[in-house]
């Protein structure tokens, strides 16, 4: 009987560096696709709890700009930098 073993087993340098970047890639759309998720739950969670203590009354353009800054806010990989508004909303 005859065997034999495979002992080293190698890409070459441009296919392991595509396979590597592609699993990447896939770690990375996952990783982003989770924080999503998270921060449309807190969003939600945020504009029900604003609703059911009557804290404020939102019409719909605020709420979606409410919307809009909170999810770049959560999802953004930096930290947030605060603006101070001296105006006011429709000024």
């Amino acid at each position: 009987m005859l065997e034999s073993r495979i002992t080293h087993l190698a890409y070459a340098p441009e296919i392991a560096h595509a396979m590597l970047a592609r699993q990447q890639a896939s770690a990375v759309v996952a990783a982003r696709y989770k924080i999503v998720e998270g921060a449309v739950g807190m969003v939600s969670n945020a504009l029900d709890r604003l609703r059911e203590e009557s804290v404020i009354e939102l019409d719909e353009e605020r709420k979606a700009q409410m919307v809009a800054n909170l999810l770049v806010v959560l999802c953004g990989d930096r930290a947030a930098q605060p603006v101070v508004n001296t105006g006011t909303l429709y000024g």
